[in-house]
């Protein structure tokens, strides 16, 4: 038999429904310009499209235009002045730091240190060598993870401070398998990343970054945290040229994501660096880092007045470059990496080394992929 409604139930009920008509109609509320569509011009209110058309017009001043050599080496050395202006510069280097060994362990195909040493007066870096167990002296490459728990991400240490068995996340310790191919890994801790953090962010957990205040504090003194990263990577190579166990002639860099950042920034600026492995992060400025939401970290203000993120790249020529890029990765948009390599290729070609650059898109999303750039760097480095 059927339950009897009453007519309470059913005023309830009609109540119930106006309330959810209600609410839907309110959540379709988009903002005070709704209704007055024909009277204004949304794309004007569209912080995106405006940004977008700015960029159709930004001067790019420095862009690379040689069709010779002689004339792209000119232009490097000034586009490399005016790239170390825009980040803000770096203090001078000195001499090389000491570094303080805190462990070493030894296992199956290389052993790890881990040390620390002073970057800049007051500033300390922690970093991981992966050294082959092979004869030496071994060629060297720095190595720099991306958002995460920082360095440790990298090289085999879990969440609980443990040795992990298996490769997980985006960044599946890189740094092993390049020491397991024949290099010696130098795995560094960006600022803003594990050790190297606030007390807010630690509180947080261990993927918490400081990188937000960190990189606004650099801005507040005409710096960027570019230039900071940047500068722990000349630190890095100053150590390894103390070390007659490595090859100072023989230094590359590697990194995913904002390690992609640091490696390519680093490559352009230093040009001790003589192979960068660029893993999720080679594309435009105008598809990646202007149009979609991004960390403070990436940012150099007026760059785009000089020159684009292939330009960047450009000045790495003819030493070797390698990059690869996600089919799927909605952070650095597919497209524009192919056009921004193709752009950086043009420019191999100018210097007559086509041959040290080459470019892997991988089936993936935003992650360390390694398939073909991993065997470009060994033998580049001549392992």
């Amino acid at each position: 038999m059927a339950k009897r409604i009453t007519r309470r139930a059913l005023g309830m009920s009609a109540m119930g429904a106006a309330a959810f008509a209600e609410a839907q109609e309110a959540n379709t509320y988009r903002g005070a310009l709704d209704g007055f569509d024909s009277k204004v011009k949304p794309a004007g209110f569209d912080t995106l499209d405006i940004s977008r058309k700015m960029y159709e017009s930004a001067p790019l001043k420095m862009t690379f235009r040689a069709t010779n050599r002689k004339d792209a080496e000119a232009w490097q050395k000034r586009f490399r002045a005016k790239l170390t202006e825009l980040v803000g510069g770096f203090p001078e280097r000195g001499k090389a730091p000491a570094a303080e060994v805190l462990e070493t362990r030894e296992f199956a195909k290389y052993t790890r240190e881990k040390f620390v040493f002073e970057s800049r007066p007051g500033s300390w870096a922690l970093a991981y060598l992966l050294k082959p167990k092979t004869a030496g002296p071994h060629p060297a490459i720095v190595c720099v993870p991306g958002h995460g728990r920082g360095v440790d991400d990298i090289v085999g240490v879990d969440e609980k401070g443990r040795d992990r068995t298996e490769r997980v996340g985006y960044e599946f310790d890189f740094a092993i398998q390049a020491a397991e191919l024949g290099m010696a890994a130098v795995a560094i801790e960006p600022m803003g990343f594990g050790c190297r953090r606030d007390p807010a962010a630690r509180k947080h957990g261990l993927t918490t970054s400081s990188c937000q205040p960190a990189a606004g504090a650099a801005l507040l003194f005409g710096q960027t945290m570019i230039a900071w990263r940047v500068f722990d990577v000349m630190r890095t190579i100053d150590w390894i040229e103390t070390r007659k166990d490595l090859d100072p002639k023989r230094v590359g860099c590697m990194g995913i994501s904002g390690g992609g950042t640091c490696t390519m920034f680093s490559a352009a600026l230093d040009q001790r660096i003589q192979m960068a492995f660029v893993s999720g992060y080679l594309n435009t400025f105008r598809d990646s880092i202007l149009s979609l939401s991004h960390c403070m970290d990436n940012y150099v203000p007026g760059i785009l007045n000089w020159g684009e993120q292939y330009d960047v790249a450009s000045l790495i020529a003819p030493r070797a470059l390698f990059a690869e890029s996600g089919e799927k990765d909605n952070i650095f948009p597919v497209a524009a990496a192919r056009e921004s390599f193709a752009k950086v290729k043009k420019v191999y070609e100018v210097f007559g080394a086509a041959d040290r650059i080459g470019h892997e898109v991988h089936p993936e999303a935003h992650l360390f992929w390694g398939r073909q750039g991993l065997p470009f760097a060994a033998k580049q480095l001549g392992v």
